[in-house]
């Protein structure tokens, strides 16, 4: 198929690849502009599909916005016979949605209509769900609204946000390259609107750690903030991200440090880290942080 495609980060980058490995025409590629970067913050950093595409050669184009007739046309132009979108972070009207011959495809992070929206996969392992996956579906105006396609399905369990988003860009990769061997047999399903969860974008203002939750809430939500923003506490005027945690025993003050392995009273039961990063170090197991950085027991953490 001639195909447009329409996507940004690392999430979006196996959909591409596995697009171009099925010998589709991707006849060019849709991203975000560069945007200032590197250690001193001046170098302008292509975002991660813009740097693949232009190794497999393929024309990249990085509007800031769509809504321009000038823009539409553009779009239009490379008469495509699909768009393949992968969080591309930007709205598409819908003269963009209408122009290929079969629409706008989305590649979305969870099981549709739960968590519609920016943040479906930290969403999902906060919420302490048990299953996620993707959707394929064809996109309109609304947010995620669409009739879905094709779906896939995979256990959460104790993983992060970070290991579940290279897991399912590689689900959504392969669902992608099937929806379009089937495409014109596929029997496009709606949404139930009152099934719908909204998955907001995750605010840095809920990375802190709230002692006073239970312990596996405490733990569900470190391991959704996980890599990033990172949930995080402070001790001694220290901020210390907490980027994976296991339920510990023992109980205490919210806050509490409970023995000499670190482990933290919540309001219900204990957490003990896993994996930790100081700002500004390389994250570190828990031995290697308690080398550096002993912690007291009866010390309460903020």
């Amino acid at each position: 198929m001639r195909i447009i495609f329409m996507g940004s980060p690392d999430f979006a980058v196996p959909t591409l690849q596995a697009l171009v490995d099925a010998a589709h025409e991707v006849v060019c590629v849709y991203t975000q502009p560069p945007r200032p970067g590197g250690r001193r913050g001046k170098e302008l950093t292509k975002t991660p599909v813009h740097q693949r595409a232009s190794d497999l050669g393929i024309e990249v184009r990085h509007p800031k916005s769509l809504k321009s007739a000038e823009e539409q046309e553009a779009f239009a132009a490379l008469d495509a016979d699909v768009a393949v979108v992968a969080a591309y972070g930007l709205i598409l009207p819908q003269a963009v949605l209408d122009a290929p011959k079969y629409g706008c495809l989305n590649v979305h992070a969870s099981i549709l209509p739960r968590w519609r929206g920016a943040a479906p996969i930290h969403r999902a392992v906060m919420a302490g769900d048990p299953v996620t996956g993707v959707t394929i579906m064809q996109m309109e105006a609304g947010l995620d609204t669409g009739p879905m396609l094709t779906m896939a399905r995979t256990p959460i369990e104790d993983k992060t946000t970070g290991e579940l988003t290279e897991e399912l860009a590689e689900i959504g990769a392969q669902l992608m390259v099937g929806t379009l061997i089937d495409l014109e047999m596929l029997h496009p399903l709606e949404q139930d609107d009152d099934e719908a969860t909204y998955a907001a974008k995750i605010d840095k203002a809920e990375a802190r750690i709230d002692w006073d939750r239970p312990a596996r809430e405490v733990v569900r939500h470190i391991h959704g903030l996980s890599p990033f923003p990172g949930a995080w506490f402070e001790v001694e005027g220290v901020r210390v991200k907490v980027l994976r945690a296991e339920v510990a025993h023992g109980s205490g003050k919210p806050g509490e440090v409970l023995d000499e392995r670190l482990s933290i009273a919540c309001s219900e039961g204990a957490i003990r880290p896993v994996e930790l990063q100081r700002a500004g170090k390389p994250k570190m197991d828990l031995d290697t942080f308690l080398r550096g950085n002993p912690v007291t027991k009866g010390t309460t953490l903020a």
